[in-house]
């Protein structure tokens, strides 16, 4: 699986996604429930850094497998919505 592109997507793209439900589900309901600031910034800072990687790949393996222009869209779209990076693996990386 890390031996291609696609695999690599495919890790990231989950990190990516369990980031942003640990950003979304504790990371904030701390910082405004509780007023427990802390945890923002390094959940913050590896959602962002894993945001970045699997927008690069999403491009790279766009271009590597010929994805049509649809299939690029919805691979973006995929990281701004809770669980749509699980989505995009079940649905657009393992046919790939």
């Amino acid at each position: 699986m890390l031996k291609t592109n696609l695999g690599l997507l495919r890790i990231i793209g989950l990190l990516e996604g369990v980031s942003y439900l640990l950003l979304l589900g504790i990371a904030m309901p701390l910082k405004y429930g509780a007023n427990f600031s802390e945890p923002i910034y390094p959940t913050g800072l590896a959602h962002g850094l894993l945001f970045s990687l699997y927008i690069f790949f999403v491009i790279l393996v766009t271009f590597q497998l010929k994805w049509k222009f649809n299939t690029f869209a919805l691979a973006l779209l995929a990281s701004l919505v809770p669980f749509g990076t699980f989505i995009a693996d079940k649905r657009i990386f393992r046919k790939a």
